[in-house]
């Protein structure tokens, strides 16, 4: 596994908990910016139209594209994920904020989801 012996990535997949701010899908603006820590192929399956995405392993190494100025919306397919990315996130000075039952209560609260293939999106 990719980072194992890094104190950042050993850090947030432990899962690791601090104070952070959960919205519900239907609470979440519609100008937000999204980031999608599932991966790729997740997110191909079915995602938010305009959804940034960055694996979870990856954003130790790719942190530094998204912008500190910017709030961001962590998305994954459950909220598991992205309660871990959240706080690791706002520890390395991101405003992030959790989404509560991730890509699944988005999919169920029939907000817009697309595919990269064009077919009916599915969350994975």
């Amino acid at each position: 596994m990719a980072f194992a012996g890094s104190w950042a990535f050993s850090w947030f997949t432990m899962g690791s908990m601090s104070d952070f701010e959960t919205f519900s899908v239907n609470d979440v603006p519609d100008n937000a910016h999204i980031l999608d820590v599932r991966e790729p192929y997740e997110f191909d399956a079915g995602h938010i139209p305009g959804a940034i995405n960055m694996p979870m392993e990856q954003l130790p190494m790719r942190i530094e594209e998204l912008d500190p100025d910017t709030d961001y919306y962590v998305i994954c397919r459950t909220g598991g994920r992205s309660a871990r990315a959240t706080p690791y996130l706002e520890m390395q000075g991101y405003s992030a904020f959790n989404v509560a039952g991730g890509c699944g209560a988005w999919l169920e609260a029939d907000l817009p989801l697309v595919s990269e293939s064009g077919a009916e999106p599915i969350v994975r």
